[in-house]
């Protein structure tokens, strides 16, 4: 049995920084669908809320002021009254939309409805993989 570290680092690779960025934003629960419902349009927070159902308003303030960090997303307040706000994606923010909808276009290629997504955020339930 060989110990752990002696093996050559020849076939082991460092994973991409860059990659390394996008997983550690992106690939927290919650983040990819608070970014594609904004790719439609600016929204305010409670109709943000309620276009990903199971969210809790703490998670999403989270995720937004991330996103915001990151300057993908703008936060902008409304003059009321009524004082509200809504979230807006910056030009970075947008530029994630191809690779997005790739992502969505492997999903439905490859991945099985039964999967680990929840079945009440799928865009089309009930649809099969096309093959």
């Amino acid at each position: 049995m060989a110990e752990l570290g002696s093996h050559e680092a020849g076939p082991c690779q460092k994973v991409d920084d860059g990659m390394t960025r996008v997983f550690q934003l992106l690939g927290k629960r919650w983040t990819g669908l608070v970014v594609a419902v904004l790719l439609q349009r600016p929204v305010h927070f409670a109709e943000l809320r309620r276009a990903i159902p199971g969210i809790s308003e703490r998670m999403l303030s989270d995720r937004l002021t991330e996103l915001g960090a990151a300057r993908l997303v703008v936060r902008e307040v409304d003059e009321g009254p009524p004082l509200r706000v809504s979230y807006r994606l910056t030009e970075a923010g947008a530029a994630l939309e191809p690779a997005l909808k790739e992502l969505g276009s492997w999903a439905e290629r490859y991945l099985p409805e039964s999967g680990p997504c929840p079945g009440e955020l799928r865009k089309h339930p009930g649809a099969s993989v096309a093959e």
